[in-house]
């Protein structure tokens, strides 16, 4: 339960910290619990955009529901992604894309990367069929942590502990642990009668970036996990569209 309310408190904006404290300890084991947060922001999303959509068109409604997740959840991962645009487009070896992506200011590679990313983003929730919403959005927020979470498993942090923004360093993963939870998002999925056709290319796009971050700086950053999860998604996301569409 604590390594929940750690996973809440790093993953989200609640402000859980106003009635519990949650030792140091716990936060090193918040990948088993990532997925779970999926739950929340997913249907938080879900939740805005069916709510819009019904006094709203369907295009603003969607913009609506991407900034409820961006409130819920600070924009955490989208930072990542920005620092990983510009650190894995400008830098030219490990050194400084680590550099780059510790810097706080955002380049032109991290804005071009976000206006695509969130461009992508509302059209695929656009594109969508009503009737899969719920189904759907789940799938790819819990999915998209599930993997990312066993991917980043299997590379070594980049950085050391006094270096990283957030000054933790995740321990590995209990794969008796991760799997019961896997187990129980697969069910709940599959109880929502969620469409898995997105499995396939998020799995690739994970697999893919694992090869890429390892090539490039020999392990993973915060940075490359906020990358990661929101690319993973939108893959998810894209095998679902193109499979309702044939």
């Amino acid at each position: 339960m604590r390594t929940l309310l750690a996973a809440l408190m790093m993953f989200t904006r609640l402000p859980l910290w106003r009635v519990v404290q949650v030792d140091k300890r716990y936060y090193r084991d918040i990948l088993h619990c990532w997925s779970m947060v999926g739950f929340l922001t997913g249907a938080v999303t879900w939740g805005v955009l069916w709510l819009s959509a019904q006094v709203l068109p369907l295009l603003p409604a969607c913009v609506l529901a991407v900034a409820a997740r961006l409130l819920l959840t600070g924009a955490l991962h989208e930072d990542g992604l920005a620092d990983f645009f510009d650190g894995f487009g400008g830098g030219h070896d490990r050194e400084s894309r680590l550099r780059i992506m510790k810097d706080s200011h955002i380049g032109s590679y991290g804005v071009i990367g976000l206006i695509a990313y969130f461009l992508l983003y509302v059209s695929l929730l656009y594109s969508l069929p009503p009737g899969s919403w719920a189904a759907s959005i789940l799938a790819a927020d819990v999915l998209s942590k599930l993997m990312t979470a066993a991917m980043i498993d299997s590379l070594p942090y980049a950085r050391t502990e006094e270096t990283s923004k957030t000054k933790v360093l995740y321990n590995r993963l209990n794969y008796v642990r991760f799997n019961l939870i896997t187990a129980g998002c697969a069910v709940a999925l599959y109880f929502l009668a969620s469409s898995f056709w997105g499995l396939l290319p998020a799995l690739l796009v994970s697999l893919g970036l694992r090869f890429y971050f390892k090539r490039k700086i020999n392990g993973y950053t915060g940075d490359c996990c906020g990358a990661a999860v929101l690319l993973t998604e939108q893959a998810y996301y894209l095998g679902t569209v193109i499979a309702f569409n044939l």
